[in-house]
């Protein structure tokens, strides 16, 4: 057994994982033209004045969306592999407004009040302290401030969130939880952020790509079968398990935080 200094943080674990598959993230389609993308960029209400900072950026899809509508936008992660993505990424699209910038969601390295948007899609069921997280997005949020979340959510349903929450980490070992829409705002209210649940919705997921982009062991590929085989008829029908090709289909919620 390793001893605790020896075991890797989620952190780390997150680290290991996307830098491993952050080419694949640069052209999944799920992420880089989302039904979502649009939304978060709608829902952010950017002009021309506003600075954004787009958090877990990924291969930097939010971010470049972002760009044409704001005077610039920092785009943050904490794999530097899919830093290097996202910078290929502006250059390609030629937009020499956006900055990638080490940092950890839960400790950002910027003063406070520096942005009029945060935004945060697909990436914050991988952080270990989302409270923290969201007590930073208020802290360098401009008053008036907009903070857009997309996040894969857990059903209210202890049942389906369980299901949930053990395919996905399952499948990826630097998942830590989907949170409930109740959660995200309780904690947005907790920190000073009114929040409003602007749209809900699912991914439809084919499992064979999905399992592929994340390089999933076939043993742990295997599990998720049998589970998605064994599930209760609600848990079928809930997230549309499907059989040929195999997939489902994975609520998420976007949410919109303002600041006082």
């Amino acid at each position: 057994m390793s001893s605790p200094s020896q075991e890797s943080t989620p952190s780390e674990v997150t680290v290991q994982q996307f830098g491993a598959a952050a080419s694949k993230y640069a052209t999944s389609a799920v992420h880089a033209a989302g039904p979502d993308l649009p939304l978060v960029v709608d829902a952010a209400e950017p002009t021309k004045r506003d600075v954004a900072l787009d958090i877990g950026t990924g291969a930097g899809h939010t971010a470049f969306a972002l760009a044409p509508r704001c005077a610039g936008v920092t785009a943050v992660d904490i794999t530097r592999d899919m830093l290097e993505e996202a910078g290929k990424g502006a250059r390609q699209r030629g937009l020499t407004n956006v900055i990638c910038e080490y940092g950890d969601a839960q400790s950002l390295p910027f003063d406070p009040g520096t942005f009029d948007i945060v935004t945060c899609r697909v990436s914050a069921h991988h952080f270990p302290a989302p409270g923290r997280f969201v007590a930073e997005v208020a802290r360098v949020l401009r008053p008036g401030g907009r903070f857009v979340l997309v996040d894969t959510i857990a059903p209210e349903d202890p049942s389906l969130d369980t299901f949930s929450n053990t395919v996905e980490l399952l499948r990826d070992r630097s998942h830590v939880r989907n949170w409930g829409v109740s959660q995200w705002l309780a904690m947005m209210e907790h920190v000073g952020l009114h929040g409003d649940v602007l749209e809900r919705s699912g991914y439809v997921l084919d499992g064979q790509a999905w399992v592929d982009r994340m390089g999933t062991p076939a043993s742990k590929v295997a599990v998720i079968r049998e589970l998605f085989a064994d599930a209760t008829p609600a848990q079928r029908r809930y997230f549309e398990l499907r059989d040929d090709p195999w997939g489902w289909t994975v609520p998420w919620a976007l949410i919109r935080g303002r600041m006082a």
